[in-house]
């Protein structure tokens, strides 16, 4: 079987799958049944100064599919609202009995130093493996000028992590906001303040639904609600693309990466891991499944490493980015066309309907004298948009098929059409 083992930022782990700050490890008797369920690591909770805030009820809330599945899921819980004390002596515990998994402490506090100088040693002192620096939170804290009020000011990111760096001899995580334009730069403020590594994302700014009959969003507290944090499978695009942009930027080269964001099953790892991520953490798919889907994850993981001939999560990890580049740098004269496989096809219009109507008229509906139909494509019509072979309910029954054209590599800095094209 493959070694699933890591090494992320100098802490050592059993696997890549940890938990992310967030309900499941809020305590140690959740974190302690996921350690026997398998999981390589856990981020604790986010620990604050003390008094801890006091969290609203109802706190989540879910944008369903169409058979109620959740596909996304909010919430607008604060941080831990337990005392510093109790944290502090659960995680002690739970690291001494648990010495081979990835304990993680998730801090935020105020842009105060002296905040920051008073809490490391305690944290220091419970034998965990790191810190993470939560700079992402989107609700309730950024009104205390903390959580995304922070993550969104690279200045405030270098400032804090500077500080962290300074005061502790963990290994420092900057856990990032997505809620901003380029996720680069606060990237880039962490690298320069002395992170070990950054973790991403954090939640995205939502309102999931709306109650018609109360007319009030969701979740509701007494007569009112707010926006929240967003997650779960929907976010998952949007996490890919911010993880390779930090990944294939040349300023933060070589600065490891926990992957956030959807992750359920081993795909979805792999998914993170081959864009460059060394870890993942999971939320979400363990709120709505419990803590025993990591054996699926590991097995899967391990199952696929094993058919491609990795050895090693190093052996894939950041695989995908050499093939991840800027649009301008696509080959322009690239081109594919749709292809049907008759003996598959059901004949369901999906594809001609959804062609003919939003896209280039590319697919014919043939209907012969007993009324039946066939869908063909006209090729010369036909851009490769890959419409049909999306709505096709049959997998394998449309496919892209690579047209010679014989002409060169050109990308749009090649373009004579283009005024900014080079040559």
């Amino acid at each position: 079987m493959a070694d699933l083992s890591i090494v992320f930022a100098g802490i050592k782990a059993p696997n890549p799958f940890w938990l992310a700050s967030a309900p499941p490890t809020d305590k140690a008797y959740n974190v302690v049944r996921a350690f026997e369920a398998g999981w390589g690591g856990v981020v604790w909770k986010t620990l604050g100064e003390d008094p801890p805030p006091v969290n609203v009820s109802s706190r989540y809330s879910a944008h369903y599919g169409k058979n109620r599945e959740v596909i996304g899921f909010n919430n607008i819980e604060l941080i831990t609202d337990r005392s510093l004390e109790i944290n502090l002596r659960e995680i002690t515990q739970v690291k001494k009995d648990w010495p081979d998994r990835a304990v993680i402490v998730s801090l935020m506090l105020p842009c105060v130093e002296q905040s920051w100088k008073d809490i490391l040693p305690l944290v220091e002192a419970t034998g965990a493996d790191g810190i993470e620096l939560n700079f992402g939170c989107p609700h309730g804290m950024p009104e205390r000028g903390m959580g995304a009020a922070v993550g969104q000011v690279p200045e405030y990111v270098e400032m804090v992590t500077r500080w962290c760096k300074r005061y502790s001899r963990l290994p420092v995580i900057v856990k990032l906001t997505p809620n901003i334009t380029d996720i680069r730069l606060p990237a880039r403020a962490a690298h320069a303040g002395g992170a070990d590594a950054v973790s991403l994302i954090n939640t995205i700014n939502s309102i999931t639904a709306v109650d018609l009959d109360r007319m009030i969003a969701r979740p509701i507290v007494g007569g009112a609600s707010t926006h929240g944090g967003y997650c779960g499978p929907a976010v998952k695009p949007i996490a890919l693309n911010m993880v390779a942009e930090i990944a294939r930027d040349p300023q933060t080269a070589g600065l490891p990466i926990s992957g956030i964001g959807g992750i359920g099953n081993w795909r979805d790892a792999a998914e993170f891991l081959a864009l460059g991520a060394g870890s993942v953490q999971v939320c979400t798919a363990a709120m709505l499944h419990g803590f025993r889907i990591v054996e699926e994850m590991k097995d899967g993981l391990s199952r696929w490493m094993d058919g491609k001939g990795y050895a090693t999560i190093a052996a894939f990890a950041g695989k995908a980015l050499a093939h991840t580049t800027d649009w301008k740098y696509l080959d322009m004269n690239y081109q594919v066309i749709a292809a049907i496989d008759q003996s598959l096809c059901i004949a369901c219009g999906k594809c001609h309907i959804a062609c003919e109507d939003t896209s280039h008229q590319s697919i014919a509906q043939l209907i012969a004298d007993d009324g039946s139909r066939r869908y063909e494509v006209i090729s010369q019509e036909c851009v490769g948009c890959n419409l049909c072979e999306i709505t096709c309910p049959v997998a394998g029954c449309i496919s892209m098929v690579v047209q010679q054209t014989g002409k060169p590599y050109m990308n749009w800095t090649q373009d004579r059409r283009n005024p900014q094209a080079s040559g």
